[in-house]
């Protein structure tokens, strides 16, 4: 299970900027580029995830809604 799944959206979109960030720092390095890639590459998933999710409830709200009305 991801350590980040108890994370916000936003949380995880500001911990995705640094890792990106640090692609063009004076950090970088080689060695480390592999990792923080599939770092941020799990992180933009999980975002992805996590929104797709949220517009899932936001259509349901919509449709009882529009139901309602």
């Amino acid at each position: 299970m991801s350590e980040t799944n108890n994370e916000t959206i936003q949380q995880k979109t500001e911990r995705l900027s640094m890792i990106i960030a640090w692609f063009d720092s004076d950090d970088f390095t080689l060695e480390e580029s592999i990792a923080k890639f599939k770092q941020a590459e799990e992180l933009a998933r999980e975002i992805e995830t996590d929104l797709t999710s949220l517009k899932n409830e936001v259509n349901v709200i919509k449709q009882r809604f529009e139901e309602e009305s």
